[in-house]
């Protein structure tokens, strides 16, 4: 007997048909386990090519074909950012696995775009919404009362009746990550520390910073030598540069600092190159992010990792509990200091 060859490019139903020498409407049905209107002879036929030449099912275009939405809408914000991306690219592929199709907005951290995508999404009957940032907002405040499928990421839901019980949500111990970077940041001889933050912080970066502030006091760091520096700006390689700015204006400056986003920290070695400060050696950076771009860009860098390749599978899970009418308890993933 002939040995079974996988073909060499994309097999589909017209690949089958080929081989076999019906027609495409016969392999798809027989496919799709509707056997009765063709011979043993035929469905054994179609059956071994299916095998033999490595057809796979387009579970997308078989999910889309049941009648109900199989699409979910992402909402995030800044996708320059590349812990966004590692985000949406987990999700998108986690979905994909179980025959859903994903649409991606970027909100830029506004108001009125998040409402405004939230009721477009709403207008075309999606499926479920996953919130990987969110801000307050009318549009927002009203999905969450009328019980819409939305699984928050990152930055859990600001409507929670009990915030320590937010339900559908995917993220870290944010305060439990600032801490560790005051510690690895202690380790090094840090005495005194500085830490960089956005002006208009989000839940995600003030706990960052209450985290390594409380930590650095337990440690004996008194007030008058910890640094706490904002700075505007959406972009967090603007806020760095800025806030790096400031640090370093006066001597002695920080002999550590910790930028609550990989982002952050860019913006200061920036703003230390332009101005001879030597990082790590003068004075060392970590940050909490753990981007694999930190190996090819900054390896000066020394970063919390947080596991963002592993958010699309819990988001996807917490889904589909939702889809079963159940309640899903928050996925609160440990992070790698």
């Amino acid at each position: 007997m002939e040995k079974s060859r996988k073909a060499a490019g994309p097999v589909s139903l017209a690949t089958i048909a080929a081989a076999t020498g019906v027609s495409i409407s016969t392999v798809s049905r027989i496919v799709n386990g509707q056997t009765h209107r063709a011979s043993p002879e035929t469905v054994t036929r179609i059956q071994q090519a299916v095998e033999s030449l490595g057809y796979k099912p387009n579970q997308i275009g078989r999910a889309l074909k049941q009648g109900r939405s199989r699409v979910v809408a992402m909402l995030t914000a800044n996708l320059n950012n590349p812990v966004m991306a590692m985000i949406a690219t987990a999700t998108e592929a986690a979905l994909r696995d179980i025959g859903h199709v994903m649409t991606l907005c970027d909100t830029h951290d506004r108001e009125d775009l998040q409402d405004e995508y939230l009721q477009a999404m709403r207008s075309q009957s999606v499926g479920g919404y996953i919130l990987v940032t969110n801000i307050k907002s009318p549009g927002l405040a009203d999905f969450v009362a009328r019980g819409e499928p939305v699984v928050f990421a990152c930055r859990p839901n600001p409507y929670a009746a009990d915030p320590d019980a937010p339900g559908a949500f995917v993220g870290i111990d944010n305060e439990a990550a600032g801490a560790a970077a005051a510690d690895r940041l202690w380790a090094r001889g840090c005495r005194s520390p500085a830490v960089i933050m956005p002006l208009e912080g989000s839940v995600v970066t003030l706990e960052r910073e209450a985290g390594f502030c409380r930590r650095m006091t337990e440690l004996g760091i008194p007030p008058d030598r910890l640094a706490r520096v904002k700075a505007p700006g959406l972009s967090h390689l603007d806020v760095g540069y800025a806030a790096a700015g400031t640090l370093f204006a006066g001597r002695p400056g920080p002999d550590g600092i910790l930028g609550v986003s990989d982002q952050i920290a860019y913006g200061v070695y920036r703003f230390a190159m332009e101005q001879g400060i030597r990082i790590p050696d003068d004075c060392p950076v970590i940050s909490i992010d753990g981007s694999d771009l930190n190996g090819w860009i900054a390896p000066w860098l020394d970063s919390i990792h947080v596991p963002y390749a592993e958010f699309g599978h819990h988001i996807v899970g917490q889904l589909q509990a939702i889809w079963r009418g159940e309640t899903p308890e928050a996925a609160i993933l440990p992070f790698h200091d």
